[in-house]
C-alpha cells in the first residue's frame, strides 16, 4: 500500500497558490467591474439619458445571459485548452467592449455592448476560476474555492465606491474607459497570462503539492480524481443532487442579480446619499468575502451541507430586515447577514460539485449548473426593475427573494453526496 508524502526538499515549490492568486486577481477585477459596478452607473445613466430603470437594468441582464447561458461551451473549451487561454482572451474582449460603453447613445447599444462584455466575462471568468481551484487542490479545495469567491466579493467591496468617485471626478463616460484599462492590465496580462497555469501535471506536480510513490509501472502516481470514481457530465446529470445544487445556486444568484442592479438605487430611494448607498454595497461584498473565506476554512472539517443551511437562514433574515427597515444601521445589518450568506453559498456549490464529482469533467458539469443559475440571475434585474416601475417600490421583488432563500434551505437539507460511481 502506497502512502502520500509532501514534495521533498529540492523539488519545485508547489505552484498552486500562485496559479490561484492569478485566477483570483482576474475574478476581483473582472467581477468587480462587470457585475458590481453596473448598479452604480444605472441611476447616473438613467438620469443622463432619461431611460427607465427597467430598460437600463436589462443591459446587465443581457450581459448575464451571455455570461451564463454559454457556460457549458466554456466548460468544453476549458477542459480542452485549459483555463489560462480562456482567462486571457475573455478579459481582452471584455475590456474592448467596456471601452465601447463610453460611446453609447441609445439603450439598444448598451444591450449589444454589455452582452459582449458578459461573453468576455464568461469565457474568462467564473468557470475558469473554479476550474483552476479544482485542478490544483483536493484536500484544500474548499479553502481554494473560498479564496477565489472571496476575490469576487473583494471586487464588489472595492469597485462600487471607486466607480462612484470616478464618475464624480471624471464623468461616467471616462470612467468606463478607466475600467477597460484596468481589465487589460490586471486581469488579462498580470493575472491570466503571467500567473495562471492550467494544472499541476503541466509543471510536474500534483494537487495540493502531494507526491505519490511511483507506481509499479514506473510512472509517478497521481492522486485519484475523486473518492467516488470517475464522473462524466452525462452521469452527473442523472443524479438528483446535481439538480438540488443547481436549485441552490439559482436561489442565491437570482438574489445576487437583483441586488447588484438595484441595491444602490433602493438605498438612495430611501433618502440616503449615493456614498451611503455605495457603502452598503461594499459592506455586502465585504461580508461576502468573510463568508467565502469562513466556508473555505471551516468546510475542511465541517459538513459543507450544514454550512449552506446556515447560509440560507442568514440570507432570509437579512432580506426580512431590508423589507421593513428605513434606518441606515438596520440596512447595514441586512448587508452583514445577506452578504455573509451569499458568500458562503457562492463558494459552497462549486466546492460541493468538486467534492462529489472530481476533476475529470468538472468544468463541463459546473458549466451546466452555472448556465441555469446565471439565466435566473440575468432575469432578476429586469423582474425587479419592472416591479419598481409599476409599483414605485421593490417590496414584491424582495419578498420573492425571501421565498427563494427558504426554498434553497430545503434543497440544501437534501443535497447529500451521490451514490458511489464505479469507474
Amino acid at each position: 500500500m502506497t502512502t502520500a508524502k509532501t514534495v521533498p526538499p529540492g523539488k519545485k515549490r508547489f505552484y498552486g497558490w500562485v496559479a490561484l492568486a492569478g485566477a483570483a486577481l482576474t475574478a476581483l477585477i473582472g467581477g468587480g467591474i462587470f457585475f458590481y459596478s453596473y448598479g452604480v452607473f444605472l441611476p447616473v445613466m438613467c438620469s443622463y439619458f432619461n431611460w427607465s430603470r427597467a430598460a437600463l437594468s436589462a443591459g446587465l441582464s443581457v450581459g448575464l445571459l451571455a455570461f451564463g447561458l454559454l457556460s457549458p461551451v466554456y466548460g468544453v473549451l476549458i477542459d480542452r485548452y485549459g483555463p489560462r487561454i480562456n482567462l486571457v482572451l475573455g478579459n481582452v474582449l471584455m475590456a474592448l467592449m467596456l471601452a465601447g460603453m463610453a460611446l453609447v447613445k441609445e439603450v439598444w447599444q448598451v444591450y449589444v455592448l454589455y452582452g459582449l462584455v458578459g461573453l468576455g466575462a464568461g469565457v474568462g471568468g467564473y468557470v475558469a476560476l473554479v476550474t483552476v481551484a479544482n485542478n490544483w487542490f483536493k484536500k484544500h479545495r474548499p479553502l481554494a474555492m473560498g479564496i477565489g469567491s472571496a476575490a469576487t466579493g473583494a471586487g464588489g467591496f472595492i469597485f462600487p465606491p471607486l466607480v462612484t468617485k470616478l464618475i464624480t471626478a471624471l464623468h461616467w463616460q471616462t470612467s468606463w474607459l478607466v475600467l477597460a484599462g484596468m481589465v487589460i492590465v490586471f486581469a488579462a496580462v498580470v493575472g491570466g497570462w503571467a500567473m495562471v497555469r492550467n494544472k499541476p501535471e503541466d509543471m510536474g506536480q500534483t494537487p495540493d503539492g502531494i507526491a505519490a510513490e511511483p507506481s509499479a509501472a514506473g510512472g509517478a502516481g497521481q492522486p485519484s480524481d475523486s473518492g467516488t470514481g470517475v464522473w462524466t457530465l452525462k452521469k452527473a446529470l442523472r443524479q438528483p443532487v446535481t439538480w438540488l445544487l443547481t436549485a441552490m445556486s439559482v436561489a442565491n444568484q437570482f438574489a445576487m442579480g437583483t441586488m447588484a442592479a438595484h441595491q444602490v438605487a433602493h438605498v438612495q430611494d430611501l433618502g440616503f446619499s449615493a456614498d451611503s448607498a455605495a457603502l452598503t454595497m461594499s459592506l455586502t461584498s465585504l461580508l461576502s468575502i468573510i463568508g467565502s473565506l469562513t466556508f473555505g476554512m471551516v468546510a475542511i472539517k465541517v459538513n459543507a451541507r450544514r454550512l449552506t443551511i446556515i447560509a440560507f437562514c442568514l440570507q432570509a433574515a437579512g432580506l426580512v430586515i431590508l423589507l421593513v427597515s428605513r434606518q441606515l444601521p438596520l440596512i447595514y445589518l441586512y448587508a452583514v447577514l445577506w452578504g455573509g450568506g451569499s458568500g458562503i453559498l457562492f463558494t459552497a456549490v462549486p466546492s460541493m460539485l468538486g467534492e462529489y464529482y472530481g476533476r475529470t469533467q468538472y468544468a463541463q458539469i459546473t458549466g451546466v449548473v452555472s448556465a441555469i443559475a446565471i439565466a435566473s440571475e440575468a432575469a432578476a434585474p429586469v423582474i425587479a426593475g419592472l416591479v419598481y416601475d409599476r409599483t414605485s417600490t421593490y417590496t414584491t421583488a424582495f419578498i420573492i427573494l425571501v421565498v427563494l432563500a427558504l426554498a434553497g434551505l430545503v434543497c440544501a437539507f437534501f443535497a447529500r453526496p451521490p451514490k458511489t460511481q464505479v469507474s
